[in-house]
């Protein structure tokens, strides 16, 4: 949903007030209603009767609590007719020039996944565990958020960073060699942080150096590492996969007793060492931007790069620092799939994580904090078909595949509300 607002000055013979005239989108409202009408419709077609066990304790917890069994079709209903409040009231909202608040549509979106997952496991045996959907959320957002915090970085120095995908694949090739060959996870995740930032280097020098537009750079680096990874795994890899392509991944590190309370420990405590590393490079990201010299320096030449330029701002230079800490931190991403999801790496490993991240990006609206949350909305999403396989949901795994996208359309279509990119991302700064 997004209110712009547009001030009109009038002369001052005429009037001497300020008129301001806000134009409500009826985007928010609109997403709620089609949202809704198909979570009807699934409920009528596909009923489904029983219960459904929800698990949110694990053995090893200080205390357990107990098992929630809930009838799922009556449960399932009272979720839809909290949605169908939600746009009711999002309507209303809309109507009276007024924005839906945030709280409203995350009540939306907590009553039409409790729905759903009551739906999904009605009349299984087995229980539906909450930590491993959750803890799997974390897991899978990795890549998204690494990726995520990548593009904040370069496009508030304003360089679009469309190559995410390419600094992910391009990262995890090198951290399955060198992990491989070294027998140490660690040097694998130094080796993908260098892959990335050496891809990023590339889209530097196109994008900043020589002024070549810079979505037309990032989409040809992605094909060309897709290409590249597929042609160096099956002349170079697969002939040598003992040696070239078996990686040491990083275990999960539990921490003394944080990790044993019930939900939250297994779920934040319970990680290995790269999770994590995001707990902190999320803050570290935020701060350096908005607190720091440097940071200031960044959003600057994002903004306004000529007017930087003026009081003494080395734009180009400060681009490409940007740019490459951007690729380094995407590239901790890409260490993910070979030194912690997999111990080998495969073509194409990635599968797009690269332009979930650039949606993330979109839908955190810049700011490295909100794409961070963005990018655990989108694992979350990859998640939910693992654990609904478990519990043996009928749910057709096609459709399953599907959710990540369509979660990243409905929230870059309909929920991000009003976003403005950095003034100067993607155009190309010409000194003097």
């Amino acid at each position: 949903m997004s209110a712009d607002h547009q001030t009109t000055q009038l002369d001052a013979p005429l009037s001497e007030t300020t008129r301001t005239v806000t134009v409500v989108s009826w985007k928010t409202a609109g997403v709620l209603l089609t949202v809704t009408a198909l979570y009807a419709l699934l409920l009528l077609a596909v009923p489904h009767s029983g219960d459904t066990r929800f698990l949110l304790s694990q053995r090893n917890d200080f205390f357990q609590i107990p098992v929630i069994v809930l009838p799922a079709a009556v449960f399932a209903w009272v979720c839809g007719a909290v949605m169908i409040a939600v746009t009711v009231v999002a309507f209303v909202l809309t109507a009276r020039g007024r924005r839906t608040s945030l709280w409203l549509v995350v009540l939306f979106s907590l009553a039409g996944l409790l729905g759903f997952l009551a739906w999904a496991g009605a009349g299984s045996p087995r229980d539906l565990s909450i930590v491993g959907l959750l803890g799997g959320a974390v897991l899978w957002s990795v890549p998204f958020v690494y990726g995520a915090l990548g593009g904040v970085i370069g496009e508030r120095a304003g360089v679009v960073n469309i190559a995410i995908e390419a600094q992910l694949l391009g990262a995890a090739f090198t951290a399955a060699i060198v992990s491989s060959i070294t027998n140490s996870a660690l040097a694998g995740l130094v080796a993908a942080v260098a892959a990335g930032a050496l891809v990023a280097l590339v889209l530097g020098v196109f994008a900043i150096t020589y002024h070549v537009n810079q979505v037309i750079v990032g989409v040809v680096l992605n094909v060309l590492v897709v290409g590249l990874t597929s042609f160096l795994y099956s002349q170079l890899l697969v002939p040598s996969a003992e040696t070239l392509n078996s990686t040491t991944r990083f275990q999960s590190i539990p921490i003394p007793v944080l990790s044993d309370i019930p939900v939250l420990g297994p779920i934040l405590f319970d990680q290995p060492l790269l999770i994590y590393l995001m707990f902190v490079a999320v803050p570290t990201v935020w701060y350096t931007l908005n607190r720091t010299r440097w940071g200031l320096r960044l959003r600057a030449v994002g903004e306004h790069p000529k007017a930087a330029d003026t009081v003494g701002i080395d734009v180009v230079r400060t681009r490409y620092n940007a740019v490459l800490v951007a690729g380094a931190v995407a590239g901790l991403g890409g260490a993910f799939y070979t030194t912690v999801q997999l111990s080998q790496f495969g073509e194409n490993m990635t599968g797009g994580a690269g332009y979930i991240a650039l949606a993330a990006v979109i839908f955190g609206k810049w700011d490295p904090v909100r794409a961070a949350f963005a990018g655990l909305l989108f694992g979350f999403a990859s998640n939910l078909q693992n654990v609904l396989s478990v519990v043996g949901s009928p749910v057709p795994s096609q459709f399953m595949l599907m959710i990540p996208y369509v979660v990243t359309l409905l929230a870059v279509a309909g929920l991000v509300g009003r976003s403005r990119p950095p003034a100067a991302s993607g155009e190309p700064y010409v000194k003097g």
